[in-house]
């Protein structure tokens, strides 16, 4: 049996992207995941699918399970052989009870890493607009524990920490923020001092409180902040209003559910993510692959017959390269007379991937538009289509009408899937605007959440075919100028924003 080992990994504030590149190489190796309640969903969606979760959803004044509880988990699973990544919201050495843990398992000799997480002491305050240390206004930060045991009293230096004059950074402290700005006042702080409170830092429900030492208990309460939170004493407070660059990006707490499959929808929910979006991940179809596939093998072993070969999505040209893996073969196989026709540039990158390059791209990146783009060829030969099982007939009737010869090839699946659907459901009282990419991603909701009619709900569609799909189910939609993600993101900014007026426009990005 092979030696099980444990790694410690702060998976950071609570934006995803802040987790750190070693620790993501470290959850995707992990045999089990044990996690915290502060860890971001898109970080657990990182998890492998074939990795044990252990949910062990520590929060304020509640436990699910005791700390000397997941020690033992974490040493039973290490001596059983396996890797087990321990994730832990911000950083596990900073009151993050990771040492007490690496106890447990050093007293056992089991071997074990701690991969640093960025702290929220510095991460929040950063996307609140507040830097902790500012050359004219203080020359050091400290970082407190607020978190007091039940029925004792906080034992936090007030008097030292006021004459040091930096800025004071308390973490966990919600509960004891009266007794902390008292402490403060009470040590000779002045009542001005300015304060903030900042409640689910880097993530897009992200809420800053600004106000003054004497005043931010009762400003708090009234915004009825809750934890997770942290609070921020100093000087530097003062910068929230003229540094505060997160909430004003267009999509900022706009809630956004990506329907693209789960091998695909990286690229647009990072993007929405980007702009402050909330983002949930329902990959509500999925694509597998015909194995083993005659009707493709004999058509690659035909392919001198052929003067086109055509992909309708990056899934085709997946299908294809794992064939010629799989027997044995290779890019050649192909020829070199065939001309490659791609419906849009994500497929033609797909292409590029494998060192090829689309000769044809249609002007509008659909099925319809793909046909006829063949037709103008003029194509003497025939023409072989990898695509779907269910491929949009627009792209035959177009050949059809052009009497072009072409045998249609289905070489994948689209499947239904229906993970997390009570999540989304959930969400759905939120309007949020749920984008699709293909006509089969809406079928696929409708399918995944049980229901045929979605009036009220605003679907951002990639397309004319996705939007008329999306009609027939009743959403209102917004369809997208191009068949790109660009567009699409650029029509999701809109949907969000009143009027769709003076938009800032997204980052320039391949689909």
């Amino acid at each position: 049996m092979k030696q099980g080992n444990v790694i410690l990994v702060g998976a950071g504030p609570g934006d995803p992207e802040l987790l750190t590149l070693k620790g993501k190489k470290a959850i995707e190796s992990a045999d089990v995941v044990v996690y915290d309640r502060l860890v971001s969903p898109a970080i657990l969606h990182m998890i492998p699918d074939g990795a044990e979760r252990i949910n062990v959803g520590k929060e304020a004044s509640h436990h699910t399970v005791p700390q000397p509880d997941i020690n033992e988990i974490l040493l039973q699973k290490a001596l059983e052989g396996k890797t087990v990544v321990r994730l832990k919201g911000g950083d596990p050495f900073l009151f993050g009870r990771g040492g007490e843990e690496l106890e447990k398992l050093s007293e056992y000799g089991v071997p074990f890493q701690e991969i640093p997480g960025i702290t929220s002491a510095i991460a929040v305050p950063a996307y609140g607009g507040i830097p902790v240390t500012h050359r004219d206004h203080c020359s050091s930060v400290h970082i407190i524990t607020g978190h007091q045991r039940a029925g004792k009293p906080l034992s936090i230096p007030f008097a030292s920490l006021v004459s040091c004059h930096g800025t004071l950074v308390f973490l966990m402290g919600v509960t004891a923020l009266p007794q902390i700005c008292a402490g403060l006042l009470k040590a000779g702080m002045a009542p001005d001092t300015p304060a903030a409170m900042i409640e689910k830092g880097t993530t897009p429900e992200q809420r800053t409180v600004l106000a003054t030492v004497e005043t931010l208990p009762a400003k708090a309460h009234e915004k009825q902040i809750k934890s997770p939170a942290i609070i921020v004493v100093g000087d530097v407070c003062q910068y929230h209003t003229r540094f505060d660059w997160f909430d004003h990006l267009p999509l900022k707490g706009q809630p956004v559910i990506v329907t693209r499959p789960k091998e695909r929808a990286g690229t647009l929910s990072d993007r929405l993510r980007a702009l402050g979006a909330a983002v949930t991940e329902f990959p509500c179809i999925e694509t597998r692959l015909f194995v083993p596939c005659p009707d493709m093998e004999k058509a690659i072993e035909e392919i001198h017959s052929y003067e086109w070969l055509v992909f309708t999505s990056p899934a085709g040209v997946e299908a294809l390269f794992a064939m010629l893996t799989r027997t044995g073969r290779d890019v050649r196989a192909l020829g070199g007379a065939i001309k490659l026709a791609a419906i849009g540039p994500g497929t033609d990158r797909a292409l590029q991937a494998h060192g090829l390059r689309a000769d044809l791209v249609p002007p509008i990146y659909d099925a319809e538009h793909l046909g006829q783009a063949l037709c103008d060829t003029h194509p003497t030969g025939r023409v072989l289509i990898l695509r779907a099982q269910w491929g949009s007939p627009a792209l035959t009737m177009a050949l059809d009408r052009g009497t072009i010869s072409y045998s249609d090839v289905a070489c994948y699946e689209t499947i239904y899937t229906c993970p997390q659907a009570e999540t989304v459901r959930s969400l759905l009282p939120q309007h949020p605007l749920i984008t699709f990419t293909s006509a089969s991603t809406v079928r696929g909701f409708a399918c995944a959440l049980e229901r045929d009619n979605f009036s009220g709900l605003t679907a951002v569609c990639i397309g004319k075919q996705t939007e008329a799909e999306a009609k027939a189910h009743g959403f209102s939609t917004l369809t997208a100028e191009k068949a790109t993600i660009d567009a699409l993101i650029q029509k999701t900014v809109e949907g969000a924003l009143s009027h769709g007026t003076d938009l800032p426009a997204p980052p320039p990005a391949e689909q």
